[in-house]
């Protein structure tokens, strides 16, 4: 029987929503509000959201009346996602590094640090390169990823949150290449749960070289969801 790995078992868990549950419909809201005033995008473009969870982003963008597909790796995301499903918003389980549809969309977006999970370079390339099919001549890419150098700086051996009466301890170190963080917790039911997280410390430099290798020419790097000017130290 082939192992989970720990993107596909954390994601699909309950407690993923509960943990990041300040990373809200709002937060995307306001988000896509300020890329579709930045990109000037046309009524009719095609927006595909890659990683797109429960589909917060891809429901944002539709209810602009854009075409929106969202898709992602966790059956119970996409469950849920289907939900708000309507004739300009379409979920599915797929997995990023398979090709998807081919000269589709107008815009690709890779929200929320949903890249960086995996060992092997090759994997990497695989994602680029699906995403590059995935997009129309002249198309473009919008990526969101951790700042690793402030991550980095400002690192936090050991951390406990509690959401929704749950104590949350999350240990957190790093090994040159990823940022693991293992986090630990009591259900409310007694039973104990840990769960990893593995993130792969791109620099801005190493991300835009990686897409240069698929013909996504960098044009514009922002610090936050707000488009001001990036810092690699704040």
């Amino acid at each position: 029987m082939k192992k989970e790995k720990w993107f596909e078992s954390w994601f699909n868990s309950p407690y993923y929503r509960i943990l990041y549950q300040h990373r809200d419909a709002h937060e995307a809201e306001n988000f896509c509000n300020t890329l579709i005033q930045k990109l000037q995008l046309s009524a009719n473009s095609r927006i595909w959201d890659i990683g797109c969870g429960e589909g917060r982003f891809a429901v944002s963008f539709a209810n602009k009346g854009f075409e929106v597909v969202g898709i992602d790796l966790s059956e119970n995301n996409i469950l849920k996602a289907k939900q708000l499903e309507h004739d300009k918003l379409r979920f599915y389980v797929h997995d990023m590094r398979h090709s998807f549809r081919i000269n589709y969309f107008d815009l690709a977006c890779n929200l929320f640090t949903s890249f960086g999970y995996f060992d092997k370079e090759i994997q990497n390339l695989a994602a680029a390169k699906a995403i590059a099919w995935g997009l129309k001549p002249g198309g473009l890419f919008i990526m969101d990823y951790l700042n690793s150098t402030k991550i980095l700086e400002q690192l936090k051996p050991h951390q406990v949150l509690e959401k929704e009466g749950i104590r949350f301890e999350i240990d957190k170190h790093y090994d040159g290449r990823f940022i693991h963080k293992t986090i630990s917790f009591e259900a409310p039911k007694g039973t104990a749960h840990q769960y990893t997280e593995k993130v792969a410390t791109f620099s801005k430099e190493a991300l835009e070289a990686l897409f240069l290798k698929v013909n996504l020419v960098p044009q514009s790097c922002f610090g936050d969801y707000q488009l001001n000017p990036y810092d690699a130290h704040s």
